[in-house]
């Protein structure tokens, strides 16, 4: 009785806002829309490009800084806003580093090793790129607010993302949940509400804040499932242009699974095209036993089941990675299998002891929860010697 009425005193407090304030807010955001873009004062060439009125100079490369202050500027058009941010994001998301792992393939006996380190993105993950994504979504759309429920690394790519923009962020994430990115998202302006129960609790109360608010909801899963997977096909193509072909196997962390099923559909894409004679081999990689898309396969079920919520405990390693609920798990699922790829466990102990590895023999600090897909696929390289070729590992950097 004490953990419900506790309960509902928590979300209660989620929701301090009137309806009449959001009702006001609604028709505040309705009466924005209804005016004709072409109407609105845009004062010409408030150049982001080189910071200068009317400066259309080719080849000036722009400053983030200036872009930013066009970004975050709400005096702007929308359009010039969100253009202004498009740029920002060319400039600063993506493009990482696809490192060649000769100590890693000498210890492994593979032939070779690359690493696709996302530790380059701004706040060190992968996430920055769908933050961006759903910001520049929200700015199109002429949102001042996002909000997102998170265990860590997602909230802190948001509010990171939302400063650039110069919108709102309010991130719910659960009160038992104590990630040391928590000060890094409130020092870049985020506002956090803790929830009383699991991430899956905190993605319902967020989406439920925005519904009642008429906020951006950028949880994944649902409507933003697409706008996602085209930004995590990104790293595919980055992947190929470095490589200039596929590589044979493409081992990923999984949680969600939608940067598995994004880089996947990337592929796709590119052998489609003619672009690529291969599809690689996907391989996801999950703490052991508290995630429904390695449990699925390992299973052999047609589709991902939900795990037990109490049998899954969040430790400091384990945490970027467990849920008893994965919201792209179905897509993860159908990518491992029409690449003929499989999923593994990775134990904390072991994830801790590769994140070691990689800093002794490659020196690279990394994220160990982000060793799950390599560690999927030497488990497998250990009982039956796959056949030489490629394999490019997705890390994450530790913050």
């Amino acid at each position: 009785m004490l953990q419900s009425h506790r309960s509902d005193k928590l979300q209660s407090a989620c929701f301090l806002i009137s309806k009449q304030t959001a009702q006001a807010s609604r028709e505040m955001r309705q009466s924005n829309r209804s005016k004709n873009p072409a109407s609105a004062p845009r004062k010409k060439a408030e150049s982001f490009i080189t910071g200068e009125p009317g400066s259309h100079a080719a080849g000036i490369q722009p400053d983030p800084g200036k872009k930013k202050s066009f970004a975050d500027n709400k005096s702007l058009h929308v359009e010039t806003r969100s253009d202004a941010f498009k740029d920002v994001t060319d400039a600063e998301i993506g493009n990482t580093a696809l490192i060649r792992c000769r100590n890693l393939e000498r210890v492994a006996g593979f032939r070779r090793f690359y690493l696709k380190f996302e530790g380059q993105n701004p706040t060190g993950t992968q996430k920055d790129r769908i933050a961006f994504a759903q910001v520049q979504d929200a700015l199109r759309k002429n949102f001042e607010t996002v909000t997102l429920a998170t265990c860590g690394n997602y909230g802190a790519a948001m509010a990171f993302a939302c400063s650039m923009a110069g919108l709102r962020c309010i991130i719910h994430i659960p009160e038992t949940y104590h990630t040391a990115r928590t000060r890094e998202m409130t020092d870049l302006g985020a506002e956090l509400v803790r929830v009383y129960g699991d991430y899956e609790k905190s993605v319902e109360i967020s989406r439920a804040f925005a519904a009642e608010r008429d906020c951006y909801d950028a949880n994944p899963g649902d409507m933003n499932t697409a706008l996602q997977l085209r930004a995590y096909q990104e790293i595919a193509f980055e992947i190929h242009d470095a490589l200039q072909n596929a590589p044979g196997y493409v081992a990923v962390p999984v949680s969600n699974g939608t940067t598995l099923a994004g880089i996947y559909q990337g592929f796709l894409s590119l052998y489609r095209k003619g672009k690529t004679s291969r599809i690689p081999k996907m391989v996801a990689g999950s703490s052991y036993g508290k995630n429904p898309v390695i449990s699925a396969f390992q299973k052999k079920l047609a589709r991902c089941a939900d795990l037990g919520p109490d049998q899954i405990r969040e430790t400091p390693v384990n945490e970027p990675l467990i849920n008893w609920h994965s919201l792209d798990g179905n897509q993860a699922l159908d990518s491992i299998r029409r690449s003929c790829g499989w999923g593994g466990y990775a134990s904390d102990q072991s994830m801790l002891r590769f994140a070691r590895l990689m800093r002794d023999k490659e020196g690279l600090n990394v994220l160990p929860a982000s060793t799950a897909g390599l560690i999927a696929f030497l488990d497998l390289h250990t009982k039956r010697r796959l056949p030489s070729g490629c394999c490019v590992i997705v890390i994450t950097g530790r913050k």
